[in-house]
């Protein structure tokens, strides 16, 4: 029986050895016996992350051993098997010891083949080295060749129901079987499909070399991540450098298995992931009125992490060209910006032809935004957009930039900060320059340098430290404003030097405004605010007209100088709230509330600009009409006369709430009460005008109304006008008596006016999620400052290519907005008004017509002339990998066709057949 215990003993500790050292020394796991294999299955709780170390502690084994006759071995050892115990060994590592535990796992069975020292793992298995993840049906571990071997499943018709997945650091691979050595990182797989970036790589057979370098023979590549490729470009050898560059021999493309007879000499992919420099390949265009041309050739340079150039341009057959220069720059935390300067040489249609002429012009875009982080207290930004004024109309193939008429520039510098000492004082300097043109009058007009400079309501009577409540005098307290403003104007065909000195103007404003808060009255209800407040303006020219009785016309005289007009005022306001609410027993609605905000103020303002109004002929009947001496000015004065009287303003708006519906889906599980839905019925409407006692005519003031509302979120409604309580005389000209007198009851009539209504609809996603994700990227590409040049160049591009970028996602969506515009002005003669009305409409929506086909239109219609201004209609093809657009403009004078079918994926964004006519066909 010793011997017996002494066999066992040495048995049992020589196979605990074995096993210890082939699973890393650190594995517990509980063994069964079956004839011809050992089982291992991990013990819960085992910890096999934990390194190497030369004394382990050998795992405890409890051995139950089966024959085939169903007799147990441990019924045969009864109470003679061996005590449960832990011994330690000093162990020395071999040379092939891994640098790391290999952890595995298994949902079937592990099998341990002891005598040829291997692993086989079965059913969704999951092995784990260093930053090596393999997920396979079955693995073999072969711990004397440090070599795993992975292989796929197939069902009984021999198709494969799971396949091999290997991932290393950013290498992944799917493979019907993957052989791999933990020692060298070399590998070998069959059937293999691996994602570089953007690009698919298929392979027959794949030789990985190292974590970079992987060869592939009978190889694929491809955008499309199908596992049959729409399309491909096959080559018998290829070299990939991971996320650098992928090299072939002699390649040809593919199109659904079917080889194309167009063979490459070699194959070169860049599959770099971020900047790098390159030739921006041309695209082919065919122009009516430039010839036929090359655009958008040039090259992009990336100089440094902080700042990269992009040089292109256009070339047509008729002589014309255009090049930009387009640098962008940016630092994280600091500041960022893009440059755009172009050049444009026209020339319409070729020599000889009538029409034929030539155009040179320019256009400068600079846009600059400064981190509010970089130097707190201080901002700093530019946006600037100016060109010739012909610039625009010779574009080609881009309608919206042809009628865009109007551009401004701003560039901005900002300084806050706050003097020391118990009352600090908040001090604001803005220094800016400004330009806007008008491309169709010529009209272009500088405003630089413009300052600005503020103070914060100081309050000299307050008391250092106080305590308890403060003295009325206390809450006394005066700021300041101040602006100064430069201007040229000229007109672009015409500018001289000279004549834009003739033209500068210059101002100033200075306000201080004296402010005194009082306690609220009549139990908090009423807020009394009492104030005072001085103005002055700098002026440089003063504007007279005067009848010529030669001529029987105006002339007009402009006088330099330097001028000023005053202004004081006292006033003394009354503000509260009212409200009023509705309740309903029997309906859905709970109530309706409506609150009334109602203001009046009291103001005294003496007259101290009379002298600068002056009285002259207007025409030959005698008319004398009556104007200011600063008309024109940059800062044009205060009106004449005394103003003592009162002003009245309501300001309204109207809520509903409602009661929440009684179904299963509002049942509160908390029990707490389901909550009222609040609705906003009016955001506001209301009036205001202003009654002056001191005036000896025309005492009541015109009627300022407005109205605003989004009616169920949808439609935005906002109007507002200005209506006059007097009639009119002979010439349109308002007399002193109101418009409700003598007859027929009228509250006045309406001078000025405007209405606009916008909505948008659109349907729900076909996926809710993809949804999701696309609206988490581009808030990401928001928020990153240093993709700024890239947002903007894409924006240009998604402008003149909208069928591109079309969602699929969203079946169908609809916008339409309507504004309408009217005044009243003086004729030429000055005989009296006449009424100005505008009103356009905009349109754009597109829908599927079946899941893989979309159809868009957008527009703009002047009511005015009932004339369709501009009109765009595009059809695109969803085509999984690859997408189709049609791209039309019938209407206007820039008229073009487009079609366009290319790869969606970035890299391969040039490879398209693209096919543009354009036509001119004038104003």
């Amino acid at each position: 029986m010793t011997q017996l215990h002494e066999f066992t003993s040495k048995f049992f500790l020589s196979a605990i050895l074995t096993v210890a050292i082939f699973c890393t020394q650190t594995c517990r796991v509980e063994a069964q016996r079956i004839p011809g294999r050992n089982i291992i299955r991990p013990l819960t709780g085992a910890d096999t992350s934990k390194p190497r170390l030369p004394n382990v502690a050998v795992p405890r084994v409890i051995a139950n051993t089966a024959d085939t006759t169903g007799i147990s071995d441990s019924s045969r050892l009864n109470n003679d098997s061996l005590p449960s115990r832990t011994d330690t060994f000093s162990l020395k590592l071999s040379k092939d010891t891994l640098d790391a535990p290999v952890n595995y796992s298994a949902e079937d069975s592990a099998v341990v083949l002891i005598a040829s020292r291997k692993i086989i793992l079965y059913g969704k298995t999951k092995t784990e080295y260093q930053d090596i993840t393999l997920t396979a049906p079955q693995v073999e571990l072969d711990q004397e060749t440090q070599v795993l071997t992975a292989y796929n499943s197939k069902d009984s018709l021999g198709q494969v129901t799971e396949e091999a997945h290997f991932v290393q650091a950013e290498n992944s691979f799917t493979s019907d079987t993957i052989r791999y050595n933990f020692k060298t990182q070399k590998g070998f797989t069959v059937n293999t499909i691996t994602q570089q970036g953007e690009m698919y790589v298929h392979g027959a057979q794949i030789k990985k070399m190292d974590d970079k370098v992987t060869f592939v023979k009978n190889g694929l590549f491809t955008t499309c991540n199908y596992d049959d490729p729409h399309f491909a470009f096959k080559a018998e050898k290829i070299k990939v450098i991971n996320q650098k560059l992928a090299v072939s021999g002699p390649a040809h493309p593919e199109f659904e298995g079917v080889p194309v007879p167009v063979i490459l000499p070699f194959g070169f992919f860049p599959l770099s992931q971020g900047r790098h420099s390159g030739l921006l390949p041309p695209q082919f265009e065919t122009n009516d009125q430039f010839g036929i041309g090359l655009t958008n050739l040039g090259y992009y340079k990336v100089m440094n992490d902080y700042w990269d150039v992009k040089v292109y341009g256009n070339i047509y057959s008729y002589g014309g060209w255009s090049a930009n220069f387009n640098p962008t720059y940016r630092k994280r935390y600091r500041y960022n910006g893009s440059l755009n300067f172009g050049l444009q040489r026209t020339k319409f249609n070729f020599k000889g032809d009538p029409d034929f002429f030539t155009n040179k012009s320019y256009s400068l875009a600079w846009s600059h935004q400064v981190d509010s982080r970089a130097r707190p207290g201080t901002t700093f930004s530019a946006s600037v957009n100016a060109s010739s004024t012909s610039f625009n109309r010779y574009v080609s193939n881009n309608p919206m930039q042809n009628y865009n008429n109007l551009l401004g520039s701003s560039i901005a510098y900002s300084k806050t900060w706050t003097s020391q000492g118990p009352k600090a004082t908040n001090y604001n300097l803005t220094v800016s320059a400004n330009h806007n043109q008008n491309n169709q009058t010529g009209l272009v007009s500088l405003s630089l340098p413009d300052l600005g400079f503020s103070v914060s309501t100081m309050y000299p009577f307050q008391k250092a430290e106080s305590a308890g409540t403060k003295k009325w005098y206390e809450q006394l307290g005066i700021g300041y404003n101040g602006n100064l403003r430069n201007q040229l104007a000229f007109y672009d065909s015409a500018f001289k030097l000279r004549n834009l000195i003739d033209t500068l103007q210059w101002g100033a404003r200075h306000s201080i405004p004296i402010t005194l808060s009082l306690p609220p009255i009549l139990n908090g209800a009423v807020v009394v605010s009492p104030s005072i407040s001085y103005s002055q303006v700098w002026i440089n020219q003063k504007f007279r007209r005067t009848w010529n009785n030669t001529t029987k016309k105006i002339d007009t005289t402009v006088t330099k100088g330097f001028y000023m007009d005053h202004q004081s005022s006292l006033g003394l306001s009354f503000n509260t709230a009212l409200y009023g609410t509705y309740e309903f027993k029997k309906s859905r609605i709970y109530a309706i509330r409506h609150v009334m905000r109602p203001s009046i103020s009291l103001n005294y303002q003496p007259d101290l600009s009379s002298k600068h109004y002056y009285n002259t002929q207007v025409d030959t009947t005698g008319y004398m009409a009556r104007f200011s001496e600063f008309e024109g000015a940059l800062y044009t004065g205060f009106g004449e006369g005394r103003y003592g009287g009162m002003s009245f303003q309501l300001d309204n708006n109207l809520e509903m709430k409602l009661r929440p519906k009684k179904s299963k889906e509002n049942v509160d599980t908390t029990g707490e009460k389901p909550e009222f839905k609040k609705i906003r019925l009016v955001d506001g409407y209301g009036i205001s005008t202003s009654y002056n006692f001191f005036a000896d005519s025309m005492k009541l003031a015109p009627f300022q109304m407005y109205f605003r509302t989004n009616l169920f979120d949808k439609i935005n409604i906002s109007a507002n006008a200005t209506m006059d309580p007097y009639q009119t005389d002979a010439r349109g000209r308002s007399i002193s008596k109101y418009a409700w007198e003598g007859g027929k009851f009228k509250p006045g009539r309406i001078t000025t006016g405007s209405v606009s209504v916008s909505s948008s609809f659109q349907s729900k996603p076909r996926d809710e999620k993809k949804e999701q994700q696309k609206q988490q990227q581009l808030n990401a590409l928001k928020g990153d400052a240093t993709l700024l040049g890239d947002q903007q160049r894409l924006m240009d591009y998604m402008r003149q290519n909208p069928a591109e970028f079309v969602d699929f996602n969203i079946p169908w969506s609809f916008s339409l907005s309507y504004s309408l515009y009217f005044r009243e002005q003086f004729k030429s003669d000055y005989s009296g008004f006449e009424k100005i009305f505008t009103s356009t409409a905009n349109f754009s929506g597109n829908f599927s017509l079946t899941p893989k086909w979309m159809f868009s239109v957008n527009g703009y219609y002047d009511i005015d002339t009932r004339t369709l201004q501009t009109f765009q209609m595009s059809i695109s093809r969803e085509m999984h990998c690859w997408q189709m657009s049609i791209n039309v403009t019938p209407i206007g004078p820039y008229r073009y066709f487009n079609f366009s079918i290319s790869p969606k994926s970035g890299i391969l964004q040039d490879l398209r057949i693209n096919r543009t006519r354009s036509f001119y066909t004038g104003y």
